[in-house]
């Protein structure tokens, strides 16, 4: 058993050893005090300082638009047979003979075969109801099958489309015309849009009492739709045939610049 005497002497020796760890740990963060702040300086020293050049911020930023028409040089549409049966299999047969009949006589009329592609086939069902509200037990089969077709001689446009309704196509859609190699284009509406950006730059720097210096920036904006139908140009070119008169008219390719021009 301890006398009290072993017990002080045992607290005092703890005492001592704590005071004397503290006294190793805040010599150690005393000695390490210089070098961190000697390493923050450092750091600090390594990173330049941000400056900003006088009159950067003072500049003009206008979106230019240059629209180019022209006439287009190849008609694009869809072409199609829907037959509607009771019997699926003859609904189906009967769809696939009249567009090999169609195919051929596309071919035959001077579409190549790259220039026509199958747009979509589809089988689907009908079940009537009788005018009561009731199902009548009648199944209605309806077989579709679409091709898109690219007709590059705008001259028998109306005449191609006439002889395939001669030969069984039902569904004509999405008759539409464009231009094959629009880059020549797109390059003198660029021209003419940024000539419209600096006549902008121009008027908006004379009504602020300043003047515009060099470009500092050119963004061109993306947009869905770069063609669009001219309304002014929409003249009937005298096309004939069983399809009635097609219309080209004029297409175009519009471009919009976003410049910017700084502040003299």
């Amino acid at each position: 058993m301890k006398t009290k005497y072993q017990t002080f002497a045992v607290a005092a020796v703890s005492a001592a050893i704590v005071i004397f760890l503290g006294g190793v740990i805040m010599a150690g963060l005393y000695l390490l005090a210089p070098a961190a702040e000697a390493k923050t300086e450092a750091l600090s020293a390594a990173v330049p300082e941000t400056q900003t050049a006088p009159g950067s911020s003072r500049t003009i930023t206008v979106v230019g638009e240059g629209r180019v028409l022209a006439r287009p040089d190849l008609a694009q549409a869809t072409v199609g047979v829907e037959v509607v049966g009771n019997d699926v299999k003859q609904a189906t047969s009967d769809a696939a003979q009249t567009m090999e009949n169609l195919l051929k006589t596309l071919t035959d009329l001077g579409i190549a075969e790259k220039d026509i592609q199958t747009a979509y086939y589809n089988v689907w069902v009908e079940r009537p109801y009788a005018p009561q509200g009731g199902p009548t037990g009648e199944t209605v089969y309806h077989v579709n099958n679409n091709v898109n077709i690219t007709i590059r001689d705008l001259d028998n446009v109306a005449t191609i489309l006439g002889q395939a309704i001669e030969a069984g196509a039902n569904s004509i859609a999405s008759v539409n015309f464009n231009v094959a190699d629009p880059s020549s284009l797109r390059s003198e509406a660029r021209q003419k849009a940024v000539e419209n950006a600096l006549a902008e730059a121009e008027e908006l720097a004379k009504l602020n009492g300043v003047e515009i210096g060099e470009v500092v920036g050119v963004s061109e904006v993306i947009s869905g739709g770069a063609y669009y139908v001219s309304e002014l140009a929409a003249e009937s070119a005298g096309l004939g045939g069983g399809a009635g008169p097609i219309s080209p008219g004029e297409v175009g390719v519009s471009v919009q610049l976003e410049v910017t021009y700084a502040i003299k």
